[in-house]
């Protein structure tokens, strides 16, 4: 899971760093890994097997209580990749770091969200898989686990894809999955006892460098939007005349 701003905080780029300033900002779980959050969950109980949900997250120390807020909904325990070196890491050096935590604590099956609401590419998913060497289920609506087996029906444009694939695999869980539970009261006292381990990139044994020198995507140049003007009001004398004027409006801009 992602630690996000708030969806509707006031959100500016560093023109220095050319990153998002989070300091300042009331930082959120991600909504979209939410719904990755309560299919784990409800996984965990339809199987009732001793499985355990774990909270991965690559987010600063000072995020430990955001991180609560899942254990709170029903998750084991957490583990939290915090270092400066991992600053200014792209979607490439975020799924290669957390690919190197994942492997260390060992799974059976990773679930997400389908993107972030900061980003927003929806490419940490098929990343991470690719770095895990895992099938990537992805924008699965109803997941199942059964014989050492996933099996997601997968939502596209057209409609639905079954698909299956044997454990260990990632899937990515779309909104349409199962609403996000609330934490309970009980909930929310158990997960001030829960355990959330500490990861810096030295115990990750990486082979490549990571953060803003491990950076595959650099951004050199950002602008805001122009300034959107007054539009144009034209009183036309019927609906034909105002018809035609639509027309070579739309004509004379080369839109038609």
């Amino acid at each position: 899971m992602k630690l996000v701003p708030d969806t509707n905080a006031d959100k500016r780029i560093d023109p220095a760093t050319k990153r998002l300033v989070r300091s300042g900002v009331e930082t959120v779980l991600n909504p979209f890994d939410e719904y990755a959050i309560e299919a784990g969950l409800q996984l965990k109980e339809k199987l009732n097997d001793g499985s355990t949900v774990t909270i991965v997250s690559m987010a600063p120390e000072s995020g430990k209580e955001i991180v609560r807020k899942a254990l709170a909904m029903g998750a084991d325990n957490a583990v939290m990749l915090s270092d400066q070196a991992l600053a200014g890491s792209d979607v490439w050096g975020t799924a290669y770091a957390l690919a190197a935590a994942i492997r260390k604590g060992g799974f059976d099956l990773v679930l997400t969200g389908t993107q972030s609401t900061d980003a927003n590419t929806g490419d940490l998913p098929g990343a991470l898989a690719e770095y895990l060497g895992v099938p990537g289920l992805t924008y699965a609506r109803k997941i199942e686990v059964a014989d050492g087996r996933v099996r997601v029906q997968r939502e596209t444009e057209t409609g639905y894809q079954t698909l299956s694939a044997p454990l260990p695999a990632l899937a990515s869980i779309t909104k349409s999955a199962a609403e996000p539970r609330y934490p309970s009261l009980k909930g929310i006292m158990g997960a001030k006892k829960k355990e959330i381990a500490l990861l810096r990139v030295a115990d990750l044994e990486l082979t490549k460098p990571v953060g803003g020198d491990g950076a595959k995507v650099e951004l050199l140049e950002l602008a805001a939007p122009p300034v959107r003007g007054k539009g144009q009001v034209v009183t036309a004398a019927d609906a034909v005349d105002g018809a035609k004027r639509i027309i070579d409006f739309l004509k004379e801009r080369k839109l038609l």
